[in-house]
């Protein structure tokens, strides 16, 4: 995932920007050299909603070019703290942000690489002494030169267990985000509920993360948005009615256990492929090309959502394993 062929902002090269004027900075010559407002919106372009989110990334894009150009004049005395925590639910683009924020900072030069490690505990901690420190310094050691994201970092501590490795691995890190402070940002992600005790229980930790996003779920008028976009993409389109009926089905969703925003969106519409191509097959003779695209309300009311049952409980048949992991490839 690392970028390539993209100029960065250093303070080398804002030396040769276009100037104001004698005692001036160009304030518009370095964003454009920077590519932020680009960055932005594709940002924009790539998630429905957000705009909290949206608002505190174009403030710390902001602040990060402020820096550059300060460092230029001679008036930075020390480089900002970049370390993030982003707190929210399952599928609210926790990971998209991390992407595009990994590419702000490589295209302003505070990393080399500018690409994302995607880490979990599993990928951290070790499971007997002398396994922890290796794994956990490999991972790191990836991340280098970009951004570290440790989803559900707050399984990292588990104070319960005396035995487990996992204090060591928050030390080493701990470390890395130090003492490599200049070449490596961490970002930190879980659920708000699980993360607020897990810094209150590692201070280390909680006093070098610097930014703070918070990412609420989505409406049900966004998850609609979400869904006609993840459509268009595949090349698929509702109806008048199969959008109602989708819209229900959502509206139902949101309720039961393990509703994840996006990502549930994305495996509705995954059952609901499935269904029309069933029902496609079974029709069988001739049929209008468009009839490969359009989603009818029967494909989705066929769930069982609508018969007061979890959509988790579907075993669909063995061709939707297939569809599902290729589109799973694309993180929400």
């Amino acid at each position: 995932m690392a970028l390539s062929g993209v100029e960065q902002v250093t303070p080398e090269s804002l030396k040769g920007a276009p100037s104001a004027g004698d005692g001036q900075v160009d304030v518009g010559a370095a964003l454009r050299q920077a590519l932020i407002d680009e960055t932005l919106r594709e940002l924009d372009a790539e998630l429905v909603g957000l705009q909290p989110v949206k608002l505190r990334i174009r403030q710390i894009a902001a602040l990060l070019l402020v820096e550059r150009l300060r460092e230029q004049a001679g008036l930075s005395a020390e480089p900002p703290s970049l370390h993030m925590s982003f707190t929210g639910n399952p599928g609210t683009g926790k990971t998209t942000v991390a992407l595009r924020m990994a590419k702000i900072l490589h295209r302003l030069g505070y990393v080399r690489r500018g690409h994302l490690v995607v880490a979990t505990r599993d990928d951290l901690v070790g499971q007997y002494v002398g396994h922890t420190a290796p794994k956990t310094k490999e991972i790191l050691q990836k991340a280098v030169g970009g951004v570290l994201f440790i989803d559900e970092a707050y399984y990292l501590y588990r104070a319960e267990n005396e035995r487990d490795y996992g204090q060591e691995a928050i030390e080493i890190l701990l470390q890395f985000m130090e003492n490599r402070r200049d070449d490596l940002v961490v970002i930190l992600a879980g659920y708000k509920s699980k993360m607020n005790p897990f810094f209150q229980s590692n201070p280390g930790l909680h006093s070098r993360i610097a930014h703070h996003l918070d990412f609420p779920d989505y409406t049900l008028g966004e998850l609609m948005e979400i869904a006609e976009l993840m459509a268009r993409r595949q090349m698929y389109r509702f109806d008048d009615e199969s959008k109602q009926v989708f819209r229900e089905y959502l509206a139902l969703r949101i309720q039961q256990p393990h509703f994840a925003n996006a990502r549930s969106v994305r495996n509705a519409l995954d059952r609901a492929r499935l269904r029309q191509a069933v029902r496609i097959v079974e029709q069988g003779g001739c049929i209008p090309t468009g009839e490969l695209a359009r989603l009818d309300a029967v494909d989705i009311r066929q769930s069982r959502v609508f018969r007061g049952g979890e959509e988790g409980a579907e075993q669909p048949w063995n061709g939707a394993a297939t569809l599902c992991a290729s589109d799973a490839k694309e993180s929400v």
